[in-house]
C-alpha cells in the first residue's frame, strides 16, 4: 500500500479549483489536484460566455427578452415550441437562433467557443447559418453547503469552492458571466481559509483507517467486476437523464415531479446490481460509468426529490401549479443528505434565511409581472437598510456594505478595489 501526503487534496481543476491550489501553495502548502481533464480544457477554462451572450446583444426579438436571465429565456422558448413554433429534430424540437447579425469580427473574437462548437459538432458557421437551440435547465444553483470560509458545516477540514459549492454568493439564480465570482473570486478567498487550516491544523491518522477505506473500494470494484448477470450502467443513465430532461425540467409540476421521483427510485434500487461486460479493472469507461451512475442517480434524487416539496417558483425552478415566488413560507434553504446509503430517498431539512441580516431584501426580479408573496420582514429591513443610509450619508460603497452586511473575508482582501474613472484613484 502506497500512501501519498499532501497539504490539501483539490478534487477538480476547473478555475476554482486551481485558484485554491494557488492560494495554498503561495502560503507554503502543497497540493495535489484531481480532475476528469487537463486544466486547459477544463468547462470553466474553454466556456467564453455561452448563448446568453449572444441573445443579450442581439438586435432583433420581442419585447424585454432579448436581455432576460438564462432562465427566462429558457421558460419563453419552452412555451414558443408549446405554440407550435419549433423545429422537429431527432433530439426533440428546437428553435433555430440566429446571430450572423453580429458580424464575423465579433462572432470570432468574443463568441470564439461558440463557434466552435458549431463547427465540430453541428458542421455549420454560425457566422452565415442558423444554430439549433433546445431549452434546458441552465445551471445548479446548490452545492456543498458551506460556511462563509468555504468550510463544510459538518465535516471538519472538507472545503468547497467554486459551482460544486452552496457559499451564497448568487442564490437560486446565478446570472450569465457570475461565473468568475462563482470560480476564481470564490477560489481566491477559499483558498485563504483552506492555508489557514492547514496552519492551525494536524492530521494524525492511522494505516489501519486508510486501509480499511481502500478495502472496501477495492471490494465494490471487485463485485461489478465478478458480477455475471445485472445492469447496463450506460442504459441506467439514459434513462434517468430521459426522467430528469423530461418531468423534471424548465417548467415543472407535482405530477410529473412524483413519477420522476418514483423513477429514479426505480433505478435507485437497479443501480446496486450493476453488471460489466468488460472485466478489466484498467482504463475501462464501463467500470467509471458503473462507479459515477449510482452517485449521480442519487443527486439526481436530490433535485427532484426537493423540487417536489417546494411547492413555489424561485429563480429556474419553475412550477407551472405554484407560480408565485413564495418568501413568506420558503424562504430558505433546502438541504438534503444521504444518511443511509441503502434509503430510497434522501433525508430533507431546511435552513431558513434572515431577511433582517440581507444587504439587498428579497424583491421582485423586475422580468415581467411580479408574482411575489413576500416576507414579512421584507419591509422592516428596507426602511432599516434606509435608516442606515440617511444615518451615514459620508460612507463610501465600501463602508456602506459593511454597515449592511459585514463580510468575512481574509484581511488581504479587504482594501478597496475599484476601476479608476469610477470613484477610486
Amino acid at each position: 500500500m502506497n500512501i501519498i501526503y499532501t497539504d490539501s487534496l483539490v478534487i477538480g481543476g476547473g478555475l476554482a479549483g486551481l485558484r485554491v491550489a494557488i492560494a495554498a501553495k503561495q502560503r507554503g502548502y502543497d497540493s495535489i489536484i484531481l480532475s476528469l481533464v487537463p486544466a486547459k480544457r477544463s468547462h470553466s477554462a474553454a466556456a467564453q460566455g455561452g448563448m446568453q451572450a449572444s441573445l443579450g446583444a442581439c438586435a432583433k426579438g420581442e419585447g424585454d427578452k432579448e436581455l432576460a436571465s438564462r432562465d427566462v429565456v429558457s421558460r419563453r422558448m419552452i412555451e414558443h415550441i408549446r405554440k407550435g413554433k419549433g423545429v422537429q429534430s431527432p433530439y426533440g424540437d428546437h428553435l433555430w437562433l440566429d446571430i450572423s447579425l453580429l458580424g464575423s469580427k465579433h462572432i470570432e473574437k468574443n463568441l470564439r467557443e461558440i463557434k466552435e462548437i458549431c463547427e465540430y459538432f453541428l458542421g455549420i458557421d454560425p457566422v452565415s447559418e442558423y444554430i439549433p437551440v433546445r431549452p434546458t435547465q441552465h445551471y445548479a444553483m446548490g452545492g456543498v453547503r458551506t460556511k462563509a470560509t468555504g468550510e463544510s458545516p459538518t465535516l471538519k477540514g472538507l472545503f468547497s469552492a467554486g459551482e460544486a459549492a452552496c457559499w451564497d454568493l448568487h442564490g437560486f439564480n446565478r446570472l450569465g458571466g457570475n461565473s468568475v465570482a462563482e470560480t476564481v473570486v470564490a477560489g481566491m478567498i477559499v483558498g485563504e481559509f483552506v492555508a489557514d487550516y492547514c496552519a492551525a491544523s494536524s492530521l494524525t491518522i492511522s494505516t489501519a483507517t486508510i486501509e480499511h477505506f481502500m478495502n472496501r473500494e477495492e471490494k465494490k470494484i471487485g463485485d461489478l467486476l465478478t458480477r455475471e448477470y445485472g445492469e447496463n450502467p450506460f442504459r441506467l443513465k439514459a434513462e434517468m437523464q430521459k426522467i430528469m430532461m423530461d418531468k423534471v425540467g424548465v417548467f415543472r409540476n407535482a405530477s410529473e415531479l412524483e413519477q420522476a421521483v418514483d423513477g429514479l427510485k426505480t433505478l435507485n434500487q437497479r443501480a446496486k446490481n450493476i453488471a460489466l461486460r468488460n472485466k478489466t479493472s484498467s482504463a475501462s469507461p464501463e467500470l467509471v460509468e458503473a462507479i459515477r451512475v449510482p452517485k449521480m442517480i442519487k443527486l439526481a434524487l436530490c433535485v427532484a426529490y426537493g423540487a417536489m416539496l417546494r411547492t413555489e417558483s424561485r429563480g429556474a425552478h419553475a412550477r407551472e401549479d405554484f407560480p408565485e415566488r413564495n418568501d413568506r413560507d420558503w424562504l430558505k434553504r433546502t438541504l438534503t443528505s444521504w444518511e443511509d446509503d441503502d434509503a430510497d430517498l434522501p433525508k430533507v431539512t431546511y435552513e431558513a434565511l434572515d431577511a433582517m441580516k440581507m444587504e439587498l431584501p428579497p424583491g421582485g426580479r423586475g422580468c415581467g409581472e411580479d408574482k411575489t408573496i413576500h416576507h414579512p420582514d421584507t419591509e422592516k429591513r428596507v426602511a432599516q437598510i434606509e435608516k442606515i443610509k440617511n444615518a451615514n450619508k459620508k460612507a463610501d460603497r465600501f463602508e456602506m456594505q459593511e454597515l449592511l452586511n459585514p463580510t468575512s473575508i481574509p484581511e488581504k482582501f479587504k482594501g478597496k478595489n475599484e476601476r479608476i474613472g469610477r470613484g477610486y484613484k
